[in-house]
Formats: C-alpha cells, structure tokens, sequence
C-alpha cells in the first residue's frame, strides 16, 4: 500500500473528528479529503524527514487572520502523533498574550494603542525561550505555558495552562505574526490606514511594533527550523474570514460572563492594527518561508510550493 494511503486510512477518522469540531450549522469545510490527501500528508512526511531526536523541530505556522492556521496546525498534529508517532507540542502565539494588566501598564507607558491585543509587544515570548531552553537540558521536567482566552481578551488560570511533560519531538508555533520580519523606518511614516492616521499621528505605536520585530521577536524566529506560510489572496478577504471567526467565538462564548466577543465593525477596527505588518508578510514572506500553502478565495489550499 502507498504510504501517503496509508497514512490517510489511519488518521482520516480523527482528522474528520477534529474539523467538524471547528465547523458551524452554516460553515462547513469543503474537500476536506484533498486538504488532507493531496497537502498535509505530503507535509507531514517532509516535516518526520527532518526530525531529530537530540532536539525539538521547530516549526513556524503563519498566516493572516482566518486562513486556517488553528485547523491545519491541529490537523499536521493528529498526523505526526497518529501516524508518525511523535511527540508534538503545538501553541499559538495568541496564547502568549499579555495580561490585560500588562496591557494596561504597557498602554499608559508606551502608547494606548497598545492596550490593544495583536501587534508584536503584546505578547510574552519569554515562554517560548524558556521552553527552548529547557529542553537542551537533559534532565527537563516539566515546563507550563499558559492559554488565552479571547472571549474574555485574558489569560486563563495557571491551572488551566498547557503541560509539557517531556521533551517534544516536534514544536508547532502558529501565529498571525510568526515569522514576521521588521520593515525600514523610512516606510513606517505613510499611514495605511484610519487608525494609523488618526491615532498614531506621532509614530509612536508604529515605531514600537517594529523595533520589537528588530530585536526580540527577530531572535525568537531565527530559531525556527521551518517556517510554513498560509498565502492568501488580499486583506479584504482576511476580513471576511476574520468576521467569521468572531461569528464563531459568539456562538461558542454566549453564555460566558465577561464576554468580550467584537462587532463587525470592532473586528474591522481590531483588523486595522494588524494590517502593516500582514501585508508586509504577504509580499515578503513567500520569498524567505520554507513552504507556502497557496489558499484560494473559498478557504481552501490551492497548491503548495516547497522552496526549502
């Protein structure tokens, strides 16, 4: 039996098991079958290939809001367990979101703006390089990394957070911003948008956001030994999917006290303070990433490009 078929045959049932879990009454998947078969099996082989027992793969997923990083990164998971059999700790840059005190602190400090959760410098990263850290050691106990949650825009209890009991074969880091590199200062001064023109009329935001990509998010991405990108088409079309998402949280959320879940026109606004940084990654980042997943209008992998 091919490998690739047979791979399929042991891990479509808890693949399918997974996406209706992320599906609503009015938003299902389409070709789930193809996504799986023809994309995310392929890359599941090419990422067992590189892996090495001495040390975690470090994998970079990235992608704009709503392309799908949750679901093909929850997706690559099941694979490399079920099939592969290793060992895999998967998390999301969102997760590592600053405390809304934090936030708070960082907002009164630096820039209002920065209350705002999203932009490179809201997140605390640290977790990560401890976490990469810990497991050159060869007596790694255990390491807790904590979880977000959206709905009411706050990190959860430290009883609630991620366990990694031991050493991983394979470290998925997904993330809007993953992979993101700085852009020249001169560019920073034109304003893209209503919220840049009327809200960061000094650069202050701009300036700060960069200058967290030219130091400490730079570090942290160089570590990477992949770095996966979900191309999509234009920002528009982020914008329709990031509405869904939100439609979704609503309905997940609804009996939830402190309930933080966005209007359209909030996401629109929200959306507006990852759009510099979005659209520099989609002319930038299909040139230095190791793998770019093509996604078309309805969602779906159109094609992929191994470039590495």
């Amino acid at each position: 039996m091919q490998p690739i078929v047979e791979c399929y045959r042991k891990v479509s049932k808890d693949c399918f098991k997974f996406i209706r879990s992320q599906e609503t009454p009015k938003e299902k998947f389409k070709n789930k079958e193809k996504m799986i078969k023809s994309f995310l099996i392929p890359l599941s082989f090419w990422i067992s290939n590189r892996t090495n027992k001495s040390k975690p793969y470090f994998i970079g997923l990235a992608g704009g809001q709503g392309t799908g990083k949750t679901t093909i990164s929850s997706i690559l998971k099941i694979i490399l367990t079920k099939y592969f059999k290793l060992n895999v700790f998967k998390i999301s840059i969102d997760d590592l979101y600053k405390t809304q005190k934090e936030r708070i602190k960082l907002s009164k400090k630096i820039h209002p703006l920065l209350m705002t959760r999203g932009v490179p410098g809201t997140h605390d990263i640290n977790f990560i390089f401890d976490l990469l850290k810990k497991t050159k050691s060869k007596r790694f106990n255990h390491q807790r990394l904590p979880k977000f949650n959206k709905a009411i825009d706050d990190r959860l209890k430290k009883k609630s957070w991620y366990l990694v009991k031991k050493v991983p074969d394979v470290i998925i880091f997904e993330g809007w911003c993953v992979g993101a590199r700085a852009e020249q200062n001169t560019t920073l001064k034109k304003p893209i948008n209503p919220l840049e023109r009327t809200e960061d009329k000094n650069l202050g935001w701009r300036k700060y956001v960069n200058g967290q990509l030219q130091k400490k998010y730079k570090k942290l991405f160089s570590k990477l030994d992949c770095l996966i990108f979900l191309k999509a088409g234009n920002f528009k079309l982020l914008q329709s999917w990031r509405l869904k998402q939100e439609a979704l949280l609503k309905l997940n959320s609804k009996n939830q006290a402190n309930n933080k879940v966005m209007s359209k026109n909030e996401v629109l606004k929200f959306m507006q303070t990852y759009q510099r940084v979005t659209q520099n990654m989609f002319k930038f980042a299909p040139k230095y990433s190791s793998i770019v997943l093509n996604l078309n209008s309805n969602h779906q992998i159109k094609s992929i490009k191994y470039n590495k």
